[in-house]
């Protein structure tokens, strides 16, 4: 019996004993797995876990795994970039060592342009490997398969679902609740998302308190981030860049103090806050011999361009956004009341209070731009606007109230009026929204190439076309293409005082003689006046059957595209006919011409970079359709619903405005006299744009464009003449608060940013990469006062 006891003693110790291991083996089972699950899910693709264990093993991940990956993810990119190798270099040969898209390795926010090695910071590889498939774009997706993109284009498409915030944080009107959640709040509990959250919201709160002071957020910390890193806490450790960072930026601002000076001053002059340096030069017209061909309204640019500040008027306010500014402007902005008070009953202009109003009239159309507009088109179909007709010139323009109306047929107008005793008329376009020019035809050829205007008007625009020759009427001949159409809006028409008759008869044989169409002659029973239509042949039959050759043809040397400072001559350029030359066709209608090279782009001619020029024409569209999708519009905090007036300074094929059409602006390409002659390629295009010297100041009022762009223009112009009055005319002519992006060197990038900080500008971003760098930048309202004297250092 005590056996049987013992016995079942002895058997409750081995159950005993092997419950016991099996726990152990299960539990050590349980380890193994837990390990497993821990080390695994972080690189497993759409995987459903638990948020909090999700957390948890990220957390746990060792950094020898993650350093080991980074250093696969090192060799394979290095791979990626070799095979790469003969795409990447032609594209920076093509683009004259500009990388073109956003680099990756981008610094920003309010310091200097440091390159930042893949190695020192390890987060970004993390982020590739957590990068889910399905949240990639189809345009990613597309990308992958085809494998054409290079590194530094797909880091931007991946940027630009990191940026959303971006725009986000510069509208005040922002939704929390409509914004992407970042990929690292994936791994945080509830708790930690309230706090994240409330953290958040009070990030928010003092971003909407920079706005009320500045009216636009200031892009910086994680929002300014365009690299690829993932939102990892770091805990108490810093990072290695920014430990560098830091110390670069101090010994850099230690260094400047044995920098170069540079101060600032207000320009002073007569024209006070509407001061225009080659318009407004008063010494050189005093000593002009004669003013009787306008030379006083033309181009006197005076020796040393200044390199003031021009001041701000008094009571100047940020501009009323398009299109609330076609019928409306601040009065203080553009304080002048004279062209209410002669044309305020034709409903030019009218001072409402605080407000100048625009009713939309003008002398011809009192009633109305677009009645005028649209009864145009019912006198000529063939017109039609916004199709076959989308650039025009309208000469002696006013207010600019047809082009502003314009817009909304589709067509682009460039306005031109003089500086004149008819204070601000292009003034009043520009603040309003509306393209314009001050310039005057005078003694010598507008700054644009031949051919090139789908349609030139004038109503009332009191330009003596039918004196000496009919020199004037023959440049609008040189500017219109064969068969562009020339419509006239005059008293001659249908008045019938001595003078009005004697210009008329005059102009009927000057017209007929240039063998001009009268395409229709018709009377506005509205607004009560006259327009007759004209258009320019489009063969030289008419030239070769003239009795008598008056107006004569130009000579075979004589190069209708020559512009700048160029006489002007009484002759006619005759009509080109081989199908290869430009003017031979007509564009193909709008919008099909802004994207397809012109047909006159031969293959056997070389582009600007260094392809055949077709396509090196569709290379640069590309090209900036790209910049402006992944940088431009997501990543540089810019709200370009405050964004009218833009001024590309240096546009080459105008391929950044081509990319921005969609949008409700308009573009100024300026093509350098110095530059290949690519002016006659934008407007082919359906674009507009206009010659100039940089090294001269800009023929347009002060505080014109929202925002300015220049590519690789400040070091060409280093090279050329006075840099600082580059930098100060930039000034001028941008808004306050208006913006500026510039392409660059490095060592152009960080001179431009000490002199703009000189200036108080606000540094939003500065990016750089392979000796290549970008700087976005947004003016002041400060100008220096006459008391103080304020200096500053440039390193």
């Amino acid at each position: 019996m005590a056996l049987g006891k013992y016995s079942r003693v002895d058997a409750r110790k081995s159950s005993s004993g092997y419950c016991s291991t099996v726990t152990i083996v299960v539990f050590v089972a349980l380890c193994l797995v837990g390990v497993w699950m821990m080390t695994s899910t972080s690189v497993v693709p759409g995987q459903t876990t638990d948020v909090s264990q999700e957390n948890k093993n990220e957390e746990r991940t060792p950094v020898t795994e993650i350093s080991s990956e980074n250093k696969n993810d090192e060799a394979n990119n290095e791979e990626t970039n070799t095979d790469n190798t003969p795409t990447d270099e032609g594209k920076q040969k093509q683009f004259e060592d500009n990388p073109g898209d956003l680099p990756e390795d981008a610094t920003k926010g309010d310091a200097n342009a440091n390159q930042v090695e893949k190695n020192d910071v390890p987060e970004q590889t993390a982020k590739t490997e957590e990068e889910k498939p399905e949240e990639k774009s189809g345009d990613e997706k597309k990308d992958d398969r085809d494998g054409s993109k290079d590194d530094s284009e797909d880091g931007e498409k991946k940027k630009v679902e990191v940026n959303q915030d971006l725009e986000a944080g510069e509208n005040k009107e922002t939704n929390l609740d409509n914004e992407q959640t970042p990929e690292g709040d994936s791994g945080k509990t509830d708790g930690e998302k309230e706090d994240g959250q409330t953290e958040e919201k009070a990030d928010k709160e003092n971003s909407t308190e920079k706005k009320d002071n500045s009216s636009e957020v200031f892009p910086s910390g994680a929002q300014s981030e365009l690299t690829d890193e993932s939102t990892t806490q770091n805990g108490s450790f810093p990072t290695q860049a920014t430990e560098s960072k830091n110390e670069k930026e101090a010994q850099k601002s230690s260094g400047s103090e044995n920098g170069s000076q540079y101060s600032w001053k207000l320009c002073s002059t007569t024209a006070g806050p509407d001061y225009i340096p080659c318009l407004d030069n008063l010494l050189a017209i005093k000593k002009l011999p004669s003013t009787k061909h306008y030379e006083h309204r033309e181009r006197h640019c005076p020796e040393n361009p200044p390199t003031c500040l021009v001041p701000l008027p008094e009571g100047y306010q940020r501009s009323i956004e398009w299109p609330t500014s076609r019928e409306k402007i601040w009065y203080h902005n553009v304080p002048h009341s004279k062209l209410a008070e002669v044309k305020g009953h034709q409903n030019w202009v009218k001072v409402s209070g605080e407000y100048l109003t625009f009713p939309g009239g003008g002398t011809q159309f009192k009633h109305g731009a677009l009645h005028y507009i649209d009864f145009i088109q019912q006198s000529v179909p063939d017109i039609a606007w916004g199709k076959r007709s989308r650039v025009v010139l309208d000469v002696g323009c006013g207010v600019a109230s047809f082009g502003g109306f314009l817009f909304d047929r589709d067509v682009l107008t460039m306005s031109l009026a003089p500086k004149d005793e008819h204070e601000a008329q292009t003034q009043f376009a520009l603040e309003r929204g509306i393209p314009a020019i001050s310039a005057v035809m005078g003694t010598a050829r507008l700054p644009y190439p031949g051919r090139v205007f789908d349609i030139v008007h004038c109503a009332r625009c009191r330009v003596p076309w039918h004196i000496e020759g009919g020199k004037l009427l023959l440049e609008l001949n040189r500017l219109l293409r064969p068969g562009g159409f020339f419509v006239w809006s005059a008293t001659p028409i249908y008045q019938k005082l001595a003078e009005d008759v004697e210009i008329w008869e005059a102009m009927k044989k000057l017209t007929k003689a240039m063998c001009w169409e009268v395409v229709s002659i018709t009377k506005d029973r509205v607004n009560g006046v006259g327009i007759a239509v004209y258009r320019k042949p489009m063969t030289n039959e008419c030239y070769e059957q003239r009795s008598k050759s008056d107006p004569p043809l130009c000579q075979d040397s004589d190069d209708p595209n020559a512009a700048w400072n160029v006489p002007l001559q009484a002759c006619m350029h005759k009509i080109p006919v081989a199908s290869t030359e430009r003017g031979s066709q007509w564009p193909e209608e709008w919008p099909a011409r802004v994207e397809k090279a012109p047909y006159w782009l031969s293959s056997s001619e070389v582009g600007v970079y260094g392809k055949p020029a077709p396509e090196d024409f569709v290379s640069d569209y590309q090209h900036w359709k790209r910049v402006v999708k992944n940088s431009y519009l997501q990543g540089l905090g810019i709200d370009w619903s405050n964004v009218r007036n833009v001024m590309d300074m240096r546009p080459v094929y105008g391929g950044l405005a081509a990319a921005l059409r969609e949008l409700n602006i308009w573009v100024m390409n300026v093509v350098n006299i110095d530059a290949p002659d690519t002016l006659p390629v934008i407007y082919e295009r359906g674009l507009f744009g206009i010659y100039h010297d940089w090294c001269e100041s800009f023929s347009t009022y002060p505080r014109s464009y929202d925002l300015l762009h220049a590519d690789h223009l400040f070091s060409k112009i280093k090279k050329k003449c006075n840099f600082m009055a580059l930098v100060a005319e930039v000034d001028r002519i941008l808004r306050p608060e208006g913006k500026i992006i510039i392409r660059d060197s490095v060592d152009i990038i960080n001179e431009l940013e000490a002199i703009f900080k000189s200036m108080q500008w606000d540094i939003r971003m500065t990016y750089s990469k392979d000796k290549e760098g970008l700087l976005c930048a947004k003016k002041s309202m400060w100008r220096p006062t006459e008391e103080e004297k304020v200096t500053y250092a440039l390193a």
